[in-house]
């Protein structure tokens, strides 16, 4: 199996294909479900106190995995209860068969009959990935109650209601303490709110074979270094330090400086072989003070790059982070696209085109390479306001589309996508992330993997897992100036599985 199979996310429709397919080789769909649901046993029965147990069944084949769970259970010695949304008659196919083999009683799914105080574990199996209408009417208020309450719930697949490629919500949805699914997670497992409301994420074998993930081709994976391994920069003895790239990091001025120096010492603890800060002469003092390997390049008269631009080593650029919302930015983001350099697009070089968000992309279309933009759910609404109504997933792919740009769209489930239709979720980083600076941090570390020969895309989705990686290694009381100093100890783990790949 390959890396990228390992780590791919399926769809609800891409399951329902893999479904199938495996059907198609000989296995019964049956079999499926019994696989199916003796997995969500086994994990109930290793994670949970033997108690009185309430499993909610769906009219579709979530609720068929129900009917196997209950059966599984109640022959294991729990006192099990189960209620069905509809009527048993209207069962059908696999579902159908499951039903038939449940030999206790059927409890209408209906809050006013359900006891819910009354069991401490509830088994959501309803509708799962197979919710197609936003949840209404009374089963709202049965999963509110249900929600309110110290029970704990285990959701067979996508807790009921959590869109499984979208992670959205519809209408309502259960919050599960843990989620089992079969054969791949679903982006909605780690998109918010979805991800919150899975709790802890189970991913179980069900006996459909790997080479169907060929057939399929997913475009969505989740990140791990194994998707962009193999493109990660190495050291090599010969080399020297402009084979290792030359970076540059635009600051502002004399009393914004910070983020730049961020965005530069990153990009230089990454492994870029030179870095330069290029500042208006008034910042030469601030940074001086405070520079050492990092280089300082002050801007010719009142701001003109066209003579660094000029050298044709320094050939990656980064341009935002404390830069201000302001003319001069924007003539260096379009100097240097229109210059062919590649570049990280951050901050305020986003902003200060929240106006005219079309003269960047066009700008952008006409450079001979792509580069990478980085907003923030605010910087995305200035620049894609019409896609704030899709989901973060569409939203995010429409969006790299638009701009011809690798955009990662940060947040707690930050989406890296490609206009080839690439995509990568990254759930790994940790809420202390969300503190001044960081983002500027990200954005060096990109420059610097993309200054060492690494593709945007690539460098895109290796800069968010190193420092996702760097700030968990770090813990509690981070700040963004902590992030770098983590940076060596996430390389020497990197540098293993390098080894262990055969790459070194």
């Amino acid at each position: 199996m390959t890396p990228r199979g390992r780590n791919a996310l399926l769809t609800v429709e891409e399951m329902a294909r893999a479904d199938q397919l495996a059907i198609r080789s000989g296995i019964l769909g049956a079999d499926l479900m019994e696989a199916a649901g003796l997995a969500v046993t086994r994990h109930i029965m290793h994670r949970y106190d033997q108690g009185k147990t309430l499993v909610l069944c769906g009219p579709g084949n979530n609720g068929g995995d129900g009917f196997v769970i209950a059966r599984h259970l109640k022959e294991a010695g729990w006192d099990v209860e189960l209620a069905l949304l509809g009527a048993r008659e209207n069962l059908s196919g696999d579902a159908a068969i499951m039903a038939a083999k449940w030999q206790g009683a059927i409890l209408p799914l209906k809050a006013r009959d359900i006891k819910v105080g009354d069991h401490g574990l509830v088994v959501d199996a309803i509708f799962g990935a197979g919710l197609c209408r936003p949840i209404e009417g009374p089963l709202v208020g049965l999963i509110d109650e249900i929600n309110s309450l110290d029970g704990r719930v285990v959701a067979v697949d996508v807790p009921s209601g959590v869109d499984g490629n979208s992670g959205q919500i519809r209408g309502a949805a259960f919050r599960a303490d843990s989620t089992v699914t079969f054969f791949r997670k679903k982006p909605g497992h780690l998109l918010y709110p979805g991800k919150e409301y899975c709790g802890d994420l189970v991913v179980v074998d069900i006996g459909i074979a790997e080479r169907i993930l060929k057939d399929i081709d997913p475009k969505i994976h989740r990140n791990d270094p194994e998707i962009w391994l193999d493109r990660f920069p190495v050291a090599i003895a010969d080399g020297h330090k402009y084979s290792r790239g030359y970076a540059a990091v635009i600051s502002g001025g004399a009393a914004s400086g910070g983020a730049a120096r961020l965005a530069a010492g990153a990009a230089l603890r990454i492994g870029a072989g030179l870095v330069s800060i290029t500042c208006p002469h008034e910042a030469v003092p601030a940074h001086a003070a405070q520079l050492t390997a990092v280089m300082i390049k002050p801007f010719a008269g009142d701001g003109d790059i066209d003579g660094l631009l000029a050298d044709g080593r320094l050939n990656y650029w980064c341009v935002g982070p404390g830069c201000g919302v302001t003319g001069q930015t924007k003539s260096h983001v379009l100097k240097i696209l229109a210059a062919d350099r590649h570049c990280v697009i951050d901050a305020d070089g986003l902003t200060v085109f929240s106006q005219k968000p079309d003269v960047l992309f066009k700008a952008i279309k006409k450079s001979d390479h792509m580069p990478v933009l980085t907003p923030h759910g605010g910087e995305f609404s200035r620049l894609f306001p019409d896609l704030m109504g899709y989901d973060k997933l569409a939203s995010a792919r429409q969006a790299a589309v638009r701009a011809g740009a690798v955009i990662i769209y940060k947040g707690p489930d930050t989406v890296i996508t490609s206009p080839d239709g690439r995509v990568v979720i990254n759930d790994t980083a940790p809420p202390t992330l969300a503190t001044a600076g960081s983002g500027d941090v990200l954005a060096g570390v990109c420059l610097g993997l993309m200054a060492q020969g690494m593709p945007a895309f690539e460098a895109a989705c290796a800069a968010v897992w190193i420092h996702g990686a760097a700030a968990t290694a770090f813990g509690y009381g981070l700040i963004s100036e902590d992030i770098e100093g983590q940076i060596p100890e996430v390389l020497r783990y990197i540098s293993e599985r390098h080894f262990f790949c055969g790459n070194l």
